[in-house]
């Protein structure tokens, strides 16, 4: 952590900043533990080359999740401000790592299924976000088919195919999709309140082997999103199943909406990390269209 970083950091604390020690793990920031001169510890998450609202985003996320007291997060502690010239950070209380405890998918399964029923008010947010560096625009539609087509999956595509290493023919497809999308998408639910990012990275156990949640890009949706990201890159345990279920039972049939809601954390992939990922959304698109 350099000079500027910590000199902005303790500003914000109020407390300077003894030490650093790098985390590795993450793709996007810099990440570290840090040591205050009184002897608190606290993470600290810094950039220096990404849109300044990123981080005040992310704090506001992690708020949100928080609210409902459903499940674990990360306590804000200060964060740098979109209109500040100086350093970009984010302070989080420092959660103590530790192995999952013998009951970590059923404390999950409930606490991700109370989390989803707090709920939100509209399909969307007051305000847009990001996943990962890639920009979110969360302006609220009044039906979910056309928050997800409009707000999530168009975006991406536009993306991949005039930036990126997409097929043209991706536009027309997808046009069908979305023109599908009223009787593809499930029963009518009311907006849940979503982590938005909810692979298994996002994942953690703190030191008792709770679960915890990390780097969201929250907004109001169709709740199946996060359990599709969590089947994306890992496999939820039966116990996590039949203890979401308890609290808050998902859709019939939920398994065969399963690849479409993976296209939008696949397309998000393809846009970050490139062609590797077109294959697998050739897939999923290919069980509607």
């Amino acid at each position: 952590m350099n000079g500027d970083v910590k000199a902005a950091v303790g500003d914000a604390l109020g407390e300077a900043v003894r030490r650093a020690q790098p985390v590795a793990g993450g793709d996007i920031n810099q990440a570290f533990n840090a040591e205050l001169a009184g002897g608190r510890r606290v993470f600290v998450k810094t950039n220096h080359g990404t849109d300044r609202r990123m981080f005040p985003c992310e704090a506001k996320g992690l708020a949100w999740l928080a609210e409902p007291g459903a499940i674990r997060v990360p306590e804000v502690l200060a964060v740098s401000g979109e209109a500040d010239d100086g350093p970009q950070f984010l302070v989080l209380e420092l959660v103590d790592s530790g192995r999952r405890a013998k009951d970590y998918g059923e404390a999950l399964g409930r606490g991700l299924a109370a989390l989803h029923r707090a709920g939100a008010p509209e399909f969307g947010l007051d305000y847009d976000n990001f996943i990962a560096t890639l920009p979110q625009d969360n302006t609220p539609s009044d039906s979910w088919p056309a928050f997800y087509a409009l707000r999530r999956l168009e975006p991406q595509v536009r993306l991949a195919v005039d930036d990126g290493p997409a097929p043209r023919a991706w536009s027309r497809r997808f046009e069908r999709l979305f023109s599908r999308l009223d009787d593809l998408a499930g029963p009518a639910e009311p907006p849940a309140r979503l982590h938005g990012d909810l692979w298994s990275g996002n994942l953690h156990a703190d030191g008792e082997g709770r679960p915890v949640l990390i780097d969201p890009a929250v907004y109001g949706g169709h709740r199946e999103i996060d359990l599709a990201m969590l089947e994306l890159f890992g496999r939820p345990s039966p116990a996590f199943w039949e203890a979401y279920d308890s609290v808050y039972p998902v859709a019939d049939e939920r398994s065969e909406r399963l690849p479409l809601y993976q296209l939008y954390p696949l397309l998000v992939h393809v846009n970050l990390f490139g062609g590797a990922y077109v294959g697998a959304v050739e897939s999923a698109l290919g069980r509607y269209v």
